[in-house]
């Protein structure tokens, strides 16, 4: 556990951040092995019903997460308060709840699978591929959000370091799991996702023996946990605008496939690798915004806002500086990052416009997300929830159905940017307004001096 109500803001958010991109960058490395595993040793159509699944998969899991992030947030205010009971209360609350709830979305995950594909235009021999590897994935629901709620968990105490060696250990196991199954056995799509339930197992499993054997912060005896309702609405209360957040971005990630299979599967199949590859580039950006709510959560918690304002500055030019080189990267090095996934020229250029459209624009991207952080780390939750909506359904959707009917497959791209510079824009006038800082659950004392 760490304290960040004292010491440089800039050291202490960049020390707290490393780990996180690390942990991230890990991560994402389940999906990045899974596609260029299926890409090369299956078939283009399998990486297409690869890239059709994580949308429906986001879109059930966003509301969730959402609550999560919530919870997150009371337990780092209440860490900045020092009152270590509530931050106990809080983590059994969130643990109990994210239980019932992946067993619910499971089932409607494996239940209306067809359906929801479907609804999503996805056909052909891409749509029984589909199918097959999204319901494996989904039999993980447990260990996805039982893993993911324990490092947050943590990162809401200042240990940021902890779950990157989790993540490290499961991403290893993903990988040679992976080839063993589809490279070895030719298990096929379905092994992929196999592979992926297994390793996030076993990450759960070795977050539930830390935290009860050697952080001692609760115990998984069920006799002693504590639902507390009260703890309970105020997670709601600051994770339900994020909650549909994730949800209607979710959605909108959807209605993007849909536009994208209005063509034929190697613009879908694109999609799916160059955003894998920009997922990658935006996890700096991403991360140093999550650091920075960690941050402001606990500062806010203690009524230090002015090292809240030092911790924005330093996370901004940190994120501008490093989205400078990851723009580089991606806009001159687009084409020889797509052939690692794919050898169709088709598929290689769809992507390589995508990734020089996209990439132009990551300054902006970085600081929406590090503005956002201070938002999220306050509770202010509801007003980016709107501003997010209207850059990606006023904004990024109706623009991607416009520009793709007169510019085609390029037009989809450069409809993604638009939405960012809305949201960018939106975010920035509502921290200027200052009405963020009174949103905490831990009452401020305005008077104070910090």
């Amino acid at each position: 556990m760490k304290d960040l109500t004292v010491g440089n803001e800039a050291k202490l958010i960049f020390k707290f951040a490393i780990p996180m991109v690390l942990g991230n960058l890990f991560q994402q490395l389940y999906s990045v092995v899974d596609r260029i595993i299926v890409g090369r040793f299956i078939d283009d159509t399998a990486l297409a019903a690869v890239g059709a699944s994580f949308p429906i998969f986001y879109m059930l899991i966003s509301f969730m997460i959402g609550i999560g992030s919530g919870a997150t947030i009371v337990i780092s205010q209440y860490f900045g308060a020092k009152d270590m009971e509530k931050v106990k209360r809080t983590i059994t609350t969130i643990y109990t709840f994210m239980f019932f709830a992946s067993l619910v979305i499971m089932f409607i995950g494996i239940y209306f699978s067809r359906d929801i594909f479907e609804l999503l235009n996805v056909g052909g021999d891409v749509l029984p591929q589909s199918i097959e590897y999204f319901t494996v994935y989904m039999t993980g629901m447990v260990a996805f959000f039982g893993f993911n709620g324990t490092s947050s968990i943590l990162r809401g105490l200042g240990d940021s370091k902890t779950p990157l060696r989790f993540l490290i250990f499961s991403t290893v196991l993903n990988i040679i799991l992976d080839i063993l199954f589809v490279v070895v056995f030719g298990w096929g799509i379905k092994a992929a996702a196999l592979a992926t339930v297994i390793s996030q197992f076993a990450a759960f499993g070795r977050a539930i023996w830390y935290l009860e054997k050697k952080q001692h912060i609760i115990s998984f005896k069920l006799k002693q946990w504590v639902f507390d309702w009260q703890l309970f609405k105020q997670s709601l209360r600051i994770g339900l605008p994020t909650g549909f957040q994730q949800t209607f971005v979710a959605l909108g990630l959807m209605a993007l496939i849909r536009i994208v299979n209005n063509f034929d599967s190697s613009v879908l199949a694109a999609y799916t690798v160059a955003g894998q590859i920009d997922s990658l580039a935006a996890l700096p950006a991403l991360n140093l915004g999550s650091a920075l709510s960690a941050f402001v959560g606990q500062n806010l918690g203690a009524n230090k806002i002015d090292r809240i304002k030092k911790g924005l500055r330093a996370t901004l030019f940190m994120a501008w500086s490093i989205s400078l080189v990851v723009l580089l990267s991606a806009y001159f090095f687009g084409e020889q990052l797509m052939y690692l996934f794919s050898d169709n020229p088709e598929v290689v250029e769809h992507g390589t416009n995508y990734l020089k459209i996209v990439s132009a624009f990551y300054l902006i991207f970085s600081t929406m997300f590090v503005i956002h952080g201070v938002m999220r780390g306050a509770g202010a939750t509801l007003i980016p929830m709107f501003i997010t909506l209207m850059s990606l359904w006023i904004i990024r959707i109706p623009l991607a159905v416009v520009f793709s009917k007169h510019f085609g497959v390029n037009g989809i791209w450069w409809a993604i940017p638009a939405g960012w510079t809305a949201g960018m824009l939106g975010s920035l006038i509502y921290y200027l307004s200052g009405k963020w800082k009174d949103q905490g659950v831990v009452k401020r004392n305005k008077g104070k001096k910090v």
